[in-house]
């Protein structure tokens, strides 16, 4: 019987302290289980402030003025009397062609000239002779000495001297287009600065050959820019030119002098794209906007690199948030309740769930903090800078929105999550994306 007992006591123990412990999990269930997650935050005021929209380019810095030198005849550089980096007047001369050959075609052309000049006199005195003797025979026809046909003889003789005459003539105009031509290309043998400017670029060396015509671009011997004035040659995104206009002011940040800022104006945009990577996964499409520099005062040279920031539009004393402030999140679109949205068109329950996803939209959203739970507020926004976004509706000068951080506001934060806000140590640029 003592043994009996033993179990039984045993047993009571057992099962009273599993009972205990089933009451506690009990109350642990019941107090602690639906215990809500706090979730720290990052907040700033609302506040007035002046934003300016930027479009950001990447290109070079090239002169406004530049030009190529080519050759527009054939033949050897002769004379060479100017170097890379030397300052040109306008009218100075940069090539000479060895002048020979156009020489003796100009000859040539003068001594044709001549000789039909020389042939219209000819032509002119046979007319004279035939029309003396057409007269005559007109006389002697009237007087019944010659016939009819000896007559229309006479006629036909002066018809073709009078013809004989224009084509002299014309000769002489060929021979004078063939002169003309001749001089212009002799002319063509020495090239003379069109600017004054600085040789940016000589390509071709005193007593190489090169090649030009009047139907093709001829050989690049130089080129020639005007340095005082230079512009930015930037590339703008497809998406982003669209927001740029003439006039607009921009800085120019030039890598060889990182510690300056450039100030210039667009004053001409591309209405032509360029693609890079055609038919690749990397294709780009873009814009060229060209901005001249205002009286920069340092030595640029041609292609080198730079940045430039387009101010497109500015707005003052308007409400902004920090930009990582505002998010977006699926609003189902007013007037289908659940109840349709499960319900296909047929009225079958199950829905359609491409028509519930077409029905929904995402809407711009803000995270206003009252006491120690959020509220999510729905806002309009206009334009942005690298730091604010201006909010146009939605929100009020003093209100507290979160800015961090940013799985906070993209993710975990809902109407009414229960927050606890943290001291900020940096802004959100630089600030940790957790």
């Amino acid at each position: 019987m003592s043994k009996d007992k033993k179990r039984k006591k045993k047993k009571i123990i057992i099962f009273g302290g599993l009972g205990i412990l089933l009451v506690i999990l009990a109350l642990v269930v019941a107090f602690g289980g639906d215990k809500e997650k706090i979730v720290a935050i990052n907040v700033e005021e609302v506040h007035r402030r002046t934003i300016t929209q930027t479009v950001e380019g990447t290109g070079k810095i090239e002169p406004q003025t530049q030009v190529k030198i080519n050759a527009e005849v054939s033949g050897e550089i002769i004379e060479l009397p100017v170097k890379e980096g030397d300052k040109i007047k306008k009218g100075q001369l940069l090539v000479r062609i060895k002048p020979d050959t156009y020489i003796a075609d100009r000859d040539q052309a003068i001594a044709s000239l001549n000789s039909a000049k020389a042939l219209l006199l000819q032509r002119k005195a046979d007319e004279k002779q035939k029309a003396a003797e057409y007269r005559r025979a007109e006389e002697l026809h009237a007087k019944g000495l010659i016939s009819d046909a000896d007559l229309e003889a006479a006629k036909a003789s002066y018809d073709i001297a009078v013809q004989n005459v224009e084509s002299a003539k014309y000769s002489i105009q060929n021979a004078k287009a063939s002169l003309d031509r001749a001089v212009e290309n002799l002319r063509k043998t020495s090239i003379y600065s069109p600017i004054d400017g600085v040789v940016t670029e000589l390509i071709s060396k005193l007593g190489e050959r090169v090649s030009g015509s009047s139907f093709t671009q001829g050989t690049h011997i130089m080129t020639v820019s005007n340095l005082d004035v230079m512009e930015a040659r930037v590339e703008v995104d497809e998406n982003d030119v669209v927001l740029v206009s003439i006039g607009d002011t921009a800085r120019i940040y030039v890598d060889a002098y990182p510690d300056s800022v450039f100030v210039g104006t667009v004053y001409q945009i591309a209405n032509t794209a360029k693609t890079s990577g055609l038919g690749t996964q990397e294709e780009v499409t873009n814009f060229e906007v060209r901005i001249i520099l205002h009286n920069p005062g340092f030595l640029f040279r041609p292609g080198m690199s730079c940045n430039a920031d387009i101010e497109t539009e500015t707005h003052y004393d308007v409400l902004a948030v920090p930009l990582q402030s505002v998010t977006t999140r699926e609003r189902r679109i007013s007037g289908l309740d659940e109840e349709e949205s499960n319900t296909d068109d047929r009225g079958q329950a199950g829905g359609n769930r491409d028509k519930k996803n077409r029905r929904r939209k995402p809407q711009e959203v803000v995270f206003v903090v009252k006491n120690d739970r959020v509220r999510m507020v729905d806002v309009a926004t206009s334009i942005s800078d690298d730091e604010y976004i201006e909010v146009t509706s939605g929100l009020k000068e003093g209100d507290k929105v979160v800015s961090g951080s940013y799985r906070a506001i993209s993710r975990e934060l809902h109407d009414s999550t229960r927050v606890r806000i943290e001291k900020k140590k940096k802004r959100f640029g630089s600030a940790n994306k957790d």
